[in-house]
């Protein structure tokens, strides 16, 4: 289970880095997608810990990473990586685009890639995927 979702999570990944390499590809088209698929990720490994619920499917990221780093403080390491895809969010809100990164969504397919590949990791040394 865990292995398809990380196939499945890696070729939507691999669509929004070759949107990001056309200069014309906004913030605002590829943030939520890589959002999801992030939360999408934490939902999986939840439902993998036993005694963990995941939140309601309208939860926001942050809410869902809370869920997950209960009991297992390692998750902290990606705490900053789901509030910087917030604060993206909260920037494009805001109409605060100058608050933002240069090439902001190159930025937040990167971060949403770093967060794949630190739960891959993981559950490549966990013993949870084979490589």
């Amino acid at each position: 289970m865990l292995a398809a979702v990380f196939r499945e999570l890696d070729a939507e990944l691999a669509r929004l880095e070759a949107r990001v390499g056309d200069e014309a590809v906004g913030l605002a088209e590829v943030l939520e997608p890589a959002i999801g698929l992030v939360a999408r990720l934490l939902r999986a490994w939840i439902a993998l810990e036993d005694g963990k619920t995941a939140p309601p499917a309208e939860a926001d990221v942050l809410e869902v990473w809370r869920s997950l780093v209960k009991g297992d403080p390692r998750w902290n390491a990606i705490r900053d990586n789901c509030r910087e895809l917030v604060f993206y969010r909260n920037c494009l809100a805001s109409g605060r685009s100058d608050a933002l990164p240069a090439v902001p969504q190159r930025m937040a397919v990167r971060t949403a890639r770093h967060v794949w590949l630190y739960a891959r990791t993981r559950a490549l040394r966990e013993g949870r995927l084979a490589e």
